[in-house]
């Protein structure tokens, strides 16, 4: 049997355990979906030494490939792990466990004649499988919110993070093993090239993929796929500064966006200032940029101001992901809207002003999952909105859109309650008429 062969029949038969696993979970309590999250959560804890251990053999593999110049420094720094962050991962993994069940809510509900009954209903996806590079949080945080939401999950995370990735996967695995209803096979890892191009083949079997990393790499998914994807190409995110902006303000969303944490997609790389304000704010501004070691870059009427790089057409439409930025200088709300429809990549944009015209026009103006109004772009992440954590972010406008948390890992199906009712009844001379008629009502199985 070739390599090839093997590689495909292990694949199928993971998915097949993945579709085993989803139909159990769509129909376990959220009582015990919440016990297993608060037991990978006591896991993560208890393993903190051997995750660290693995953790630091990835980083030291990723050292030696930034020396030759293979790895960039924002990808090692996404790959690090610490004992606050394997806390943070815990904690997340139980903020997961305390969010309402997204499982069988009735979304509508309507009587379309007495005793006839339908019902629209929250349910899982079913199969999902996600790939993400560097960061091996985003394999617990995938996980956790899919046990939740009651789906089955494939994991496959980035090569620089196998050691890593593969406790963590130990970690589940073994923490949800003991309880009962919860199915072998609800989480499954992959870590050959190989695997993944198998299972993007499997459009009839996976229900959605989630790609998480760079442009290339989520557009490479998108193209090779027939399984719908969710995710974003590029977090190409901006500050525009107004001309009624509060500019104390102003500077600290401007330099959070940016500095905080340079690596992530929600991190600001192109700034906008309005031109009435922008010989006041601009040096101020650019002093502590370079203080904290922010390579810059402007077009010409910021050069005018402050001394830094020329910017080329290409800067406004790149994804710098490290302590890189380009400034640009516009006369006012509307070209700053443009500007940002022109290059942005409907990801997260800010506006900083005290016109709350002026803020209503960029924010309602700008085709993005997320604008802000006097925030850093860094809040566009799950746990920052309350959804517990995310599985990535989505800036496509189908199904899920911005940070995709439970909400976003379920459908819906319709049920319809009746008492032999026929169509034939409706149909004819003397059909009888639909109600249609709204009900507050939530469904209950044989109840209408």
């Amino acid at each position: 049997m070739s390599d090839t062969t093997a590689v495909e029949r292990d694949t199928d038969e993971l998915v097949r355990d993945s579709q085993r696993a989803a139909l159990r979970l769509a129909n376990v309590d959220e009582a015990t979906r919440n016990e297993a999250l608060r037991s990978i959560a006591d896991a993560l804890r208890e393993e903190e030494a051997a995750i660290l251990d693995a953790n630091a053999r990835d980083v030291s593999a990723a050292e030696d490939l930034l020396a030759q110049g293979e790895y960039t420094q924002a990808l090692v720094d996404r790959l690090k792990l610490d004992a606050a962050k394997v806390e943070d991962i815990a904690g997340m993994v139980e903020s997961v466990a305390e969010q309402d069940d997204p499982l069988g809510r009735t979304l509508a509900a309507r009587e379309l004649d007495e005793g006839l009954d339908l019902y629209r209903v929250s349910v899982p996806l079913g199969v999902v499988a996600t790939v993400f590079e560097s960061r091996p949080d985003a394999l617990v945080q995938i996980a956790a919110l899919a046990l939740k939401s009651g789906n089955a999950v494939i994991l496959k995370g980035g090569s620089e993070a196998s050691e890593s990735n593969r406790v963590l996967h130990r970690v589940i695995e073994e923490a949800t093993a003991g309880i009962a209803d919860i199915p072998d096979g609800w989480a499954g890892l992959v870590e050959a090239h190989e695997e993944v191009d198998r299972l993007l083949e499997l459009d009839d079997q996976i229900d959605l993929v989630m790609p998480r990393g760079s442009s290339e790499f989520v557009s490479y998914i998108q193209d090779t796929t027939q399984i719908p994807v969710l995710g974003h190409t590029e977090g190409i995110c901006h500050v525009y500064v107004d001309e009624a902006a509060n500019l104390e303000m102003a500077e600290d969303v401007a330099f959070d966006a940016k500095v905080q944490y340079p690596a992530v997609c929600n991190a600001v790389e192109t700034l906008l200032v309005n031109e009435s304000v922008a010989a006041e704010f601009l040096p101020g501004l650019v002093e502590r940029y370079e203080d904290a070691g922010v390579e810059l870059r402007g077009d010409d009427t910021v050069r005018e101001i402050v001394d830094v790089g020329a910017a080329t057409a290409d800067d406004w439409d790149t994804e710098y992901g490290d302590l890189e930025l380009s400034i640009a200088v516009v006369d006012d709300v509307y070209e700053a809207i443009d500007h940002v429809n022109a290059h942005g990549s409907k990801h997260t944009e800010s506006i900083v002003t005290a016109d709350d015209a002026a803020a209503e026009a960029f924010m309602t103006g700008i085709d993005a999952a997320s604008v802000f109004h006097n925030a850093s772009t860094r809040f566009a992440d799950g746990y920052r909105y309350g959804l517990g954590a995310e599985v990535g972010i989505s800036t496509g406008k189908v199904h899920a859109r911005g940070p995709v948390g439970l909400e976003g890992l379920t459908t819906y199906k319709y049920y319809l309650e009746g008492d032999g009712h026929l169509v034939a009844s409706y149909s004819g001379e003397d059909a009888l008429p639909y109600t249609h008629r709204e009900l507050d009502a939530e469904w209950t199985p044989g109840e209408n």
